[in-house]
């Protein structure tokens, strides 16, 4: 059996694609269905294809066999079969909408090209944009697990073979070929070397505790501009185009706050709506250093016509993750593309996040509002420290071990038995101090 995995993947695809949008009467929908196709027709060119048509379909419900109604079905037949006569064949039809093996394979048969649906679609921009060894671990790990949910359901030796488009059904891989045994002990040997991962991480944020610099965390939507943000911080060169998902992969630098404090800047992964389970799961190794952070930046899109439900998709995220984003003061809302909003906006925009104490209006790209924003972090992040005087037995190694982890030491004096340190702590760690000091 051939798999290919997610390092096999060129960083750009191209090929011709229809963009199909399911719309259900009668559901209500947080987007436009308009935004919705604009953000398909998005995920579809972030991997380099020609989209040559967009369609919004009405749907009284799913049909269990091809999904949309017959009517529907026959349209997309006679668009795929006219741009083959017309010598521009469609290499790909995307159904931004989930799609079941039998509907995959029904209309697959009846439109005569390849089909996947939105979650085979951001497997295939995840497998495109992995640079390191972690972030392709997490989407082999996805896909397969994407790949033996269509094996369950739709087994059958008589399936014709299904060229691959990217990494997802490589090409020449037949059901018969595809061994659910197979893909199960990958998947297992996946997760074991995602866990060491975890562990190396949970390692290297011990290794930062005793120095100890706090982490920021940037989140939120694909798109927002997180990237374009941590370069301004950071002064870096990390990856920021205007595409979706353009960054995948971790990265981290420190960056000095105006006070003279040290932070540890970390650049994540986008969110984006109807993020299968499978998918988010795959990546906790890499949330887990959102849920550690001390200080969480939501960066928003402010000028996009969405931005009220990307804002709610990504604090379901949040949610997943057991942060509340109401609730929890490491939070602070970054309303970033001020410079794309009109005058009267923006000043409406900066006296609404003035009256907020956790929020702040900024253009990532012009610098604007970044100084409030890192005296905001500042804020936070010193607020969260206190300074202390603690004397310790110097025969008592644990609790001397601990404080040095735990926080960081400003000054020792060491006088007979006793220890006496000056101490930067947060709260919540000395009140966990040891019994042992005085």
């Amino acid at each position: 059996m051939t798999l290919k995995t997610p390092h096999d993947v060129p960083a750009a695809m191209t090929g011709r694609a229809i963009i199909l949008l399911p719309v259900q009467k009668g559901v209500a929908h947080l987007r436009s269905a308009e935004a919705s196709l604009d953000e398909a027709k998005g995920l579809a060119q972030a991997i380099g294809l020609d989209v040559v048509h967009a369609l919004t379909v009405p749907m009284t419900k799913p049909r269990p066999a091809t999904l949309v109604g017959s009517g529907t079905v026959e349209h997309l037949a006679a668009l795929v079969a006219r741009a083959g006569e017309e010598g521009h064949p469609i290499d790909l039809v995307v159904v931004d909408h989930a799609l079941t093996p039998i509907q995959q394979r029904n209309l697959e048969r009846a439109l005569k090209a390849k089909v996947i649906d939105r979650t085979g679609l951001i497997l295939e921009i995840f497998g495109a944009r992995a640079r390191t060894r972690e972030g392709q671990l997490q989407v082999e790990l996805a896909a397969l697990s994407y790949q033996r949910s269509r094996l369950v359901r739709s087994w059958t030796h008589l399936e014709r073979q299904r060229g691959g488009f990217g990494f997802l059904g490589g090409p020449g891989e037949s059901q018969i070929e595809l061994d659910r045994r197979l893909i199960g002990g990958r998947i297992d040997k996946l997760k074991r070397e995602l866990e060491q991962v975890r562990r190396t991480r949970s390692l290297h944020r011990k290794a930062r505790s005793k120095v100890p610099y706090p982490v920021v965390a940037l989140v939120g939507y694909t798109n927002a501009g997180k990237s374009t943000l941590f370069n301004r911080l950071a002064g870096a060169d990390v990856f920021a185009r205007d595409l979706l998902f353009a960054t995948l992969d971790p990265t981290m630098r420190a960056i000095d706050l105006p006070a003279g404090n040290k932070v540890i800047l970390s650049d994540t992964v986008g969110f984006i709506s109807n993020l299968p389970t499978h998918l988010v799961a795959a990546f906790r190794a890499t949330l887990e250093e959102v849920r550690m952070a001390d200080v969480i930046l939501h960066v928003r899109d402010i000028s996009h016509p969405d931005s009220a439900a990307q804002k709610a998709d990504v604090e379901a995220i949040l949610r997943e993750l057991e942060i509340d984003p109401e609730a929890d003061p490491r939070v602070i809302e970054v309303l970033n593309k001020t410079d794309l909003l009109e005058r009267d906006e923006q000043e409406e925009l900066q006296a609404r996040s003035g009256r907020h104490p956790a929020a702040v209006a900024v253009s990532a790209l012009t610098g604007e509002g970044i100084g409030a924003l890192l005296a905001l972090v500042d804020q936070r992040t010193g607020a969260a420290r206190e300074v202390v005087e603690l004397d310790v037995d110097l025969s008592d190694g644990a609790a001397m071990s601990w404080l040095y982890s735990k926080g960081e030491v400003l000054e020792r004096r060491d006088e007979e038995n006793w220890a006496h340190l000056l101490v930067s702590i947060s709260p919540a760690d000395l009140a966990r101090l040891p019994q042992r000091s005085r």
